[in-house]
């Protein structure tokens, strides 16, 4: 069986292999123009990369979270924005497997995923929105639920055909799956980081938007923050092993040096290959633990979904795991991308040559679920026991 899941791993890389060379061809200049992914978003639809956790019977991949990791990190490597666009799509995609697996009827979801359709991610409010309650709504409207609010920090949806958006139903809390194509729906290119341009991570607004799904917020795959996690940390792998990859052309191309180096050639410069190999042994670190953190997923996924003891005990161990990792992989991703420029001259800071991307990704990756608060969560769990937060939010809390 571990044979038989290697080569559908291995004949799923193959095949997206084309696709991603393609995208990374033209990865920097899209981020020196800030021109968002559309065409490598349609690509991978239209290659069937969101139906890679659909089973095989219903027409996907099958694969399990640690295959899913791997490609992910090599979507990253090609463009660290596109792993991110589709984080959202793939939550929602598993909560989808989920509910099947709990006897819901969801073909029609398996079957939009084969088509190449995407959804994307809109859960946060800025403003005054309280941190323990949202102001997107659910209502009604002619007997049809409908949902109105605006959210930012929307990833993907700007790509997608459907949004997964949290709201609320009177007092609770739930997800509203929403097509995009409709009137109702305005998606905003407003993100101005300085990295992960190209990920859509802007604003969304929702007016009498029609629902074609309502889920209680309680009735999600309780691994969901995990999950969320793993793609953040496959972004940083990714984004690692593209460094590994420009660090060592820039190295063997590279001509003038410096009267005071080592030796005449920079790439046999032992300063220099010493810091090639910490930038080596970071990818090697960061795309090892993104893996790591996938079995714990795939260890909480493969259990029945009415073992409820079994799920939060296989979900804490998954949150656990993901801050760990986030807590090493992020700093290993931030200094290789500084690193890099340790092997090169001034020229390396040229603008058109783009090699700062890296940096800024990865510091924009490490900062959307803030690193610092990691390591007190595993402290404070292996001090005094205290369960991880499965799910938390951001918004306006009161002064003191």
């Amino acid at each position: 069986m571990t044979i038989i899941a290697e080569d559908r791993v291995q004949d799923a890389r193959a095949h997206f292999a084309p696709v991603l060379e393609e995208i990374a061809a033209g990865a920097r200049q899209r981020d020196l123009d800030r021109e968002l992914p559309v065409d490598a978003v349609n690509a991978l639809k239209a290659a069937g990369f969101g139906a890679l956790r659909v089973p095989t019977e219903f027409g996907g991949w099958g694969l399990d979270w640690r295959a899913v990791t791997a490609l992910w990190i090599d979507v990253a490597t090609a463009d660290a924005n596109l792993a991110q666009a589709l984080r959202g799509h793939f939550v929602f995609a598993e909560d989808v497997l989920f509910r099947h697996r709990r006897g819901e009827d969801v073909q029609r979801w398996f079957e939009r995923f084969v088509d190449g359709e995407i959804a994307g991610n809109a859960w946060t409010e800025t403003g005054s929105t309280s941190i323990d309650r949202v102001q997107t709504e659910v209502t009604h409207v002619d007997g049809q639920p409908v949902v109105n609010g605006r959210k930012y920090y929307t990833t993907g949806t700007i790509f997608a055909e459907w949004a997964d958006v949290y709201a609320r139903v009177g007092d609770d809390p739930a997800i509203a799956i929403v097509d995009v194509r409709q009137p109702g729906v305005v998606v905003h290119d407003d993100w101005d980081g300085f990295g992960q341009r190209g990920t859509g991570t802007g604003t969304a607004e929702f007016h009498d938007a029609r629902v074609d799904d309502l889920v209680p917020f309680g009735q999600r795959h309780p691994y969901q923050t995990a999950l969320y996690q793993l793609n953040h940390l496959a972004s940083l792998a990714g984004i690692t092993r593209a460094v590994l990859v420009d660090v060592t052309r820039e190295v063997q191309q590279r001509e003038r040096n410096f009267s005071h180096a080592n030796s005449s050639r920079v790439r046999d410069d032992p300063q220099v290959l010493a810091r090639v190999g910490e930038i080596w042994a970071s990818a090697y670190t960061t795309e090892a633990l993104a893996l790591k953190v996938a079995e714990a997923i795939d260890a909480a996924a493969a259990l029945d979904p009415a073992d409820a003891d079994g799920l939060q005990n296989a979900s804490e161990r998954a949150e656990l795991e993901s801050s760990a990792a986030q807590v090493t992989a992020s700093q290993l991703a931030i200094d290789a991308a500084s690193n890099l420029f340790d092997t090169l001259g001034a020229s390396g800071t040229s603008t058109t040559r783009g090699l700062d991307r890296h940096w800024r990704n990865a510091r924009t990756v490490a900062s959307h679920n803030p690193r610092i608060f990691k390591a007190k969560v595993l402290g404070a769990h292996q001090v005094n026991g205290t369960p991880p937060p499965y799910a938390w939010g951001i918004g306006r809390t009161e002064r003191s």
